[in-house]
């Protein structure tokens, strides 16, 4: 008998596949469809193992629906804009647009033995021109609808990647890529009107019932919704045209707790007053080299300037407050202005502090714990809304309530009293779209003296990014946006009026890119962004499968692209929640390996380099010993990466793959180590002999209780492996598998039941190890793929066991057990527990006090 060969098998099944047009996937009205699809990747060169279990997992459901009878649609593409192609031309001297699409062919080609049932008919990059033109199309539609707008704004700029971030490109105060620390810069920038959907998005998520409650938390709480008071504190003599200070609160309970007003170096009374004061201008100025993330300002030093500037107190005009510059005010939360409650706020009392400001407590815990309060130098005391506390400042008397109470009653007091009105608002603020890069979707307006700015015509699209071959080679090693200094590409003529006018030099966000691209694979040759016979067919998306750190970037983008594009025609109303259900999956870790050099700087090892030496973790060349750390994130800098394309040559992918998804629940993290892989293999390889044995012998019948045994516990595993798929369950799918594994191995059943049973496996085992599932479907002699066949249905019937063990307690205590026919009578049950060795032995010929049965659950002797 042959042995188990992937390197044979597994091209033989691919190019079957092939050959069949397996997973070409069109619309057919007569069919259910289901749309399986995982975070595209980015073309970096290579893939690694958290692709495979991420590709497998997907890879696994759509093989799975597949065989139950769904038109199925699995696609691929790359997301491919983005800074590192251009650092990378930086770097090499070389052009962005030849390191990505090399990046791409070098990654499917790592991809395409993984044996992925992909419809790579309907592949793109985004950085393809037929891409990124309906994207275009797409920006003109929203340019139109009014959901994008240009205006000068406060923004995040990268120092080093040179161009602006978002809000949550921002962590840590840090760009997400480049790690450097961000700046605050006023430029003219595009805008998505996000904010202008927050209630809704928010709303919506209680209908995303198959969403991790995780990821509807992280996005509810970035959307913030707030219940607050807007209202305004009067100058006690106007300053600059400003007569007026406007603050949104969410806890006006603490007003009367108020010792000073501060704005943002970026509200427009510090901008005017920078003008005629040096001090305030160097202050905001370096307010403005800060970074921008809320951590950040919330443990950077508070820092102010003291305008001498004064406001009225709303409810007593004789009580004035100084008005001063702050450092941790951001302009693009609430109006760019707070009053502080230093009593009730730690960074309030920071700054009080600092500054000796007043420190009024308005209201204090119901029972006093001993601890001094803020206005006696003890720490901030911020109770929970939802605490009740004693307010001795407050707007309903000096009562006890909570604070949600007293915040409503503040609402109130203010209305009636005509001091402010209460609101609600969201964190959430419009998307700001433009990069100054080269590498991304350009923008398809046109800046024109006479005209203004001015959308480029659709019958222009798409607007290209110009390449070496227009004459102009681009020096990428120069900081900047290439664009602009290009000496052709930008002069075009205006769409309007036909004179000389500038293109747009900002491109989009890649963020962009990722927001549509789920619409685009229903129709991705179409002349339009969707189709309308194909795109509602296919869509929703079905299954999305990605990792839990796009929970915010790329879910609330898309979520708000797809409503963006039902408004403008381009997707069905069913369409504005585009992900029916989501799977966050964990990562793949490895241990690392290291040693230090001469000054003590660790120096990193990869896997192939280290082997163990009589229980000791040395260097293969070498045998100097390693220090491990166990268990950590794959990363290239640690070099605790395992290349997939050396696992495959060893083992397979089928072994790959089914070792990824059986040592871990699918949403936590997995260890990769050698012996599991090898451990997997092994397993693989025992498969393939026990169904080879059994094809060789002939299909007679065996002992009736044999063959039903083996036939019993085959539905078993039908049904068990059917749940685990069903709720990605895969590694005690696995387990099961690997259990019916052994039974089918020892069976003593005859030949025609072993060969029904080794079908069985050989089709649950199809999603996970697809090659050596056919391999196994042909060796039993049956005709077609495996692919085709139909989902094996466990038998009810099956499922309901003949007989029952029940437990047997003397006196509570448990002393043995009996096997009854499931329908036994209770008198039955009785006698036979009163017959079993243990009892009676403790009865001793005597007789119970009392006999306890519960039907189908224990038997209880009391002696």
């Amino acid at each position: 008998m042959a042995r188990y060969a992937p390197a044979e098998i597994e091209p033989k099944w691919q190019r079957a596949w092939d050959a069949a047009g397996a997973f070409v996937a069109a619309p057919d009205p007569a069919r259910e469809k289901y749309y399986v699809l995982e975070m595209f990747p980015y073309p970096s060169g290579r893939i690694h193992i958290g692709h495979v279990r991420n590709y497998t997992m997907g890879d696994v459901v759509a093989r799975y629906k597949r065989a139950q009878g769904f038109n199925v649609l699995h696609p691929m593409g790359w997301d491919a804009f983005g800074m590192p192609a251009e650092n990378a031309a930086m770097a090499s001297g070389g052009h962005p647009k030849d390191w990505t699409y090399g990046n791409i062919a070098q990654m499917r080609d790592q991809m395409k033995p993984m044996g992925l049932s992909i419809d790579w008919s309907r592949e793109f990059a985004t950085c393809d021109p037929e891409y990124y033109g309906q994207q275009q199309a797409l920006f003109l539609d929203f340019l139109e609808k009014g959901l994008v707008y240009r205006k000068a704004a406060v923004v995040n700029w990268d120092p080093v990647d040179m161009t602006v971030l978002a809000n949550e490109q921002v962590i840590d105060g840090k760009g997400w890529r480049s790690g450097a620390a961000v700046e605050r810069r006023e430029l003219v920038q595009w805008f998505f009107r996000i904010s202008d959907y927050s209630e809704e998005l928010l709303d919506a998520l209680d209908t995303l019932d198959d969403w991790p409650a995780k990821v509807k938390t992280m996005q509810a709480n970035w959307i913030g919704r707030s219940r607050g008071l807007q209202f305004a504190f009067s100058m006690v003599e106007e300053a600059e045209g400003h007569d007026r200070i406007e603050v949104y609160t969410t806890r006006p309970d603490t007003l009367l707790g108020a010792s000073f007003v501060a704005v943002s170096p970026d509200h427009p009374l510090a901008r005017a007053l920078e003008r005629h004061d040096d001090g305030i201008a160097a202050f905001n100025a370096e307010c403005r080299r800060m970074g921008t993330s809320e951590e950040e300002l919330e443990t950077a030093e508070k820092k102010g300037y003291d305008t001498g500037l004064k406001v009225r107190h709303p409810f007593d005009t004789s009580w004035e407050l100084p008005v001063w510059i702050a450092n941790f005010i951001l302009m693009d939360y609430g109006t760019g202005a707070i009053f502080g409650c230093p009593a009730h706020d730690p960074r309030d009392l920071d700054f009080a502090r600092k500054y000796d400001l007043p420190v009024i407590s308005t209201f204090a815990p119901v029972e006093d714990d001993g601890q001094p309060l803020a206005e006696d130098g003890g720490p901030a005391f911020v109770p929970p809304k939802s605490e009740r506390v004693i307010y001795i400042r407050g707007f309903a008397g000096e009562t006890e309530q909570t604070g949600e109470e007293a915040v409503e009653a503040a609402i109130r007091f203010c209305e009636d009293n005509g001091v402010g009105q209460g609101v609600t608002k969201y964190r959430l603020r419009d998307w700001g779209l433009s990069r100054q890069r080269y590498w991304g979707c350009p923008i398809p307006v046109v800046h024109c003296d006479d005209c203004g700015v001015v959308p480029e015509k659709k019958e222009n699209l798409p607007v290209t990014l110009p390449y070496d071959e227009d004459g102009a080679p681009i020096d990428f090693s120069v900081p900047g946006n290439p664009l602009d200094r290009h000496p052709s590409w930008a002069r075009t003529e205006c769409p309007a009026c036909g004179k000389p006018a500038r293109r747009e030099t900002d491109t989009m966000d890649t963020f962009v890119d990722s927001s549509w691209y789920y619409a685009r694979f229903t129709a991705p040759r179409a002349e339009a962004p969707t189709d309308p016979e194909e795109t509602p067919y296919w869509m929703n998306v079905d299954q999305y499968i990605g990792g839990i750190e796009h929970a915010i970037l790329h879910l609330l983008y898309s979520r708000f692209f797809a409503r963006a594009m039902h408004i403008c025609g381009h997707l069905p109303e069913s369409a504005k929640e585009p992900f029916e259900a989501l799977f966050t999956q964990g990562m793949v870790t490895h241990a690392i390996y290291q040693t230090t050099d001469a000054e003590g700087r660790p120096v990193y090892h990869f896997p192939d380099a280290v082997e163990n030496r009589d229980g000791r973790m040395v260097l293969r060349d070498t045998g100097e010993e390693v220090e491990v750390v166990p268990s950590a994130k794959m990363s290239k800098s640690k070099k605790n990466v395992v290349d997939p394309d050396t696992i495959i040559r060893q083992y397979g992918a089928d072994t790959v793959r089914w070792f990824v998804l059986s040592d871990s629940p699918p949403e936590r993290d997995v260890e990769w180590t050698a012996a599991g892989a090898e451990a997997a293999h092994r397993h693989l390889s025992r498969v393939y002999r026990i169904v080879s044995e059994i094809a060789e012998k002939p299909a007679e019948e065996g002992a009736p209780a044999a063959d039903e045994a083996l036939l019993r516990e085959m539905h078993k595993t039908i049904h068990e492996v059917t749940g685990g798929v069903e709720s990605f369950g895969f590694n005690a799918a696995i387990a099961r598998l690997y259990a019916f594994t052994n039974t089918l191995a020892k069976s003593e059943a005859g030949g025609a039941a072993k060969r029904q049973a080794a079908a069985a496996l050989a089709q649950l085992m199809s999603p996970m190890t697809p090659h050596l599932a056919e391999e196994l479907w042909a060796t039993l002699g049956h005709e077609g793929l495996i692919l085709d066949a139909p989902w094996p249905v466990a038998d009810a019937a099956m499922l309901v066991e003949d007989e029952i063990t029940l437990p047997v307690q003397i006196n509570g205590k448990r002393r043995g057990e009996i096997t009854v026919p499931r329908d036994l009578g209770k008198e039955e049950v009785e006698k036979a527990a009163l017959e079993s060795e243990p009892v009676a032995r403790a009865l001793d010929g005597g007789a119970p006090k009392k006999v306890i049965v519960v039907p189908g659950r224990i038997v209880n002797v009391v002696l």
